[in-house]
């Protein structure tokens, strides 16, 4: 798990995680974010994501994060297959473990 800080502009350029999902939440500001499919269709999905929003992104697949804002900072947690392990970790130990709220632990879990 990782806090990334954005500078106004900043970015994560593409990259991979080849054996990891990555579940990433925003905690200020605003990120374009997206990832690309594997052959052949190689589709780009993108979304632009706020406070309190939540983006996965899928195995081995090209992934980046933006903060379009020229002019403010923006921050977010990621996270690496943790919140989907089988079996799954408990959600009181990953609450504490990371300062977070047991409903967004489930709601980060549910997404894997």
């Amino acid at each position: 798990m990782v806090r990334i800080d954005y500078a106004a502009g900043g970015q994560n350029p593409p990259h991979t995680h080849p054996r990891a999902t990555e579940i990433l939440l925003v905690l200020q500001g605003s990120l374009e974010v997206g990832f690309v499919t594997s052959n052949p269709n190689n589709r780009h999905f993108t979304k632009t994501l706020y406070k309190g929003d939540v983006f996965v992104f899928p195995s081995n697949t090209i992934h980046y994060q933006r903060n379009t804002n020229w002019k403010a900072p923006a921050v977010a947690i990621a996270a690496l297959s943790m919140f989907g392990s089988q079996p799954g970790i408990s959600a009181d130990i990953l609450a504490k473990s990371f300062s977070l709220d047991v409903a967004t632990v489930n709601f980060m879990q549910s997404k894997f």
